[in-house]
């Protein structure tokens, strides 16, 4: 037999910890990111996918390059983090169960993630695999605020990649967890990540990545050598 996994642990910015949940990611949230990836937004329900737990990767970590792709991309995102659980969430009380934000990457094997989505097949493969989530320090939203607007941008080796404000999401921080909790009870420690700006693109090992949203602590990464047990 076999001990169980260890969950996975984030921090807050003032020191606790807690066990991350399930991951929550919104897909087509900017109009500009919608446009160069060749697909239509639908304005009247956001689209998402979810990734395991374990995919969650702390700031300043070196996140391996994954296997079975030759087109590795980054996505900045604002992640929310939900403190307090409820089915069926309204709009207007829907910051009632936020516990903080943070920054975070969506990582993507973006050929796999096409070849998936010209077959009509899930995004499994492109999206949910090991280190794909980096996530920065969690900050409470009584210190943020609702994050309704701010800079959000990603350099890679100090270069702007990214750069767009949290005002362009199509969907709202309120609506992306209200529309979730239709589907499922979130739960406390249930991560949103809400979408990227345009600008995503490839990177190669011993790139640098850093995703910066105005009021949170930036999320640094490295891209390491393919990954290997």
């Amino acid at each position: 037999m076999f001990d169980p996994q260890p969950a996975t642990i984030a921090k807050l910015s003032d020191g606790r910890e807690f066990p991350v949940r399930r991951l929550f990611c919104i897909g087509r949230n900017y109009a500009d990111h919608a446009k160069e990836m060749g697909v239509e937004v639908d304005r009247e329900a956001p689209f998402y996918f979810t990734k395991w737990a374990e995919t969650v990767m702390p700031s300043g970590s070196t996140i391996a390059y994954p296997p079975q792709t030759a087109n590795y991309h980054y996505e900045a995102e604002l992640v929310i983090v939900i403190g307090k659980g409820g089915r069926n969430i309204a709009v207007e009380s829907a910051l009632d169960h936020v516990m903080g934000f943070a920054t975070g990457l969506d990582m993507t094997r973006r050929d796999l993630q096409l070849d998936a989505r010209a077959k009509g097949r899930p995004w499994d493969t492109g999206k949910n695999f090991e280190e794909s989530s980096p996530l920065g320090l969690v900050h409470p939203i009584a210190e943020t605020g609702d994050m309704a607007t701010g800079s959000i941008r990603l350099t890679v080796n100090g270069e702007v990649k990214q750069d767009a404000d949290l005002a362009d999401l199509i969907h709202s921080v309120p609506e992306v967890i209200a529309y979730v909790s239709k589907g499922y009870r979130l739960e406390p420690g249930d991560l949103i990540y809400t979408g990227t700006p345009a600008g995503v693109g490839a990177v190669k090992p011993g790139d640098v990545l850093v995703v910066s949203i105005a009021g949170l602590t930036d999320t640094t990464v490295t891209i390491g050598d393919l990954a290997r047990d």
